[in-house]
């Protein structure tokens, strides 16, 4: 197949693009085009094409893990699915996380502490940040670790139900301030002590 061009993105640093001679184009990174010596002329046999498209996919699929970690903590798991949903084939997407962790990059124990301190911040009990932790797909053995971690929220939920019921001590208002409370991931036990620091006349449930 003869490349009939090659098309350098104006943007620095973005893909170079091949046309070739039957008009279709192939869109790679200027490293695997200069680890090819390609040429605008070359004619590139069957089996030199099939090199050069896996070689193409293999480092999309490292960029783009580069720039998905380099915007958020991920794990290794979830930034393999992440990949795939992205248009990375399988086999890609586990080569760039195992390049990756090669290179020390990417922590699980980490990121399940980034969780941990993020739901934390913003006032979640420790149920709704273990269902963070499983979205996340941190793997099981280090949540307890992370969740050790986390401050005590009593001052949080107090605010949260301060807020939520403005004075209030109407049953229909702490009833949605209850749902509320769960939703965020605090058990019945803790919002219930809460209700009592908000107004120990309340008549509550067991």
């Amino acid at each position: 197949m003869r490349i009939e061009a090659l098309i350098q993105s104006a943007r620095p640093g973005g893909r170079l693009r091949i046309r070739f001679a039957d008009g279709s184009t192939l869109a790679v990174l200027p490293s695997v085009a200069a680890d090819f010596g390609l040429c605008t002329g070359d004619d590139l046999t069957d089996e030199q094409l099939s090199a050069l498209r896996a070689a193409a996919a293999e480092a999309s699929a490292k960029a783009r893990a580069v720039r998905i970690i380099s915007t958020t903590g991920v794990t290794k798991r979830d930034l393999e699915r992440r990949l795939v949903q992205k248009g990375e084939s399988a086999e890609n997407a586990k080569n760039a996380v195992d390049w990756l962790d090669e290179m020390k990059l990417l922590d699980d124990r980490e990121v399940a502490r980034q969780i941990v301190q993020r739901g934390a911040a913003k006032g979640y009990g420790a149920a709704r940040i273990r269902q963070m932790l499983y979205e996340k797909q941190v793997p099981r053995r280090y949540w307890d670790e992370a969740l050790a971690q986390m401050p005590e929220m009593r001052d949080a939920l107090d605010r949260f139900l301060e807020k939520k019921l403005g004075g209030s001590t109407d049953r229909a208002d702490v009833d949605k301030a209850i749902q509320a409370a769960a939703r965020r991931g605090y058990s019945w036990s803790e919002i219930r002590a809460a209700l009592q620091r908000y107004n120990a006349n309340l008549e509550l449930e067991e």
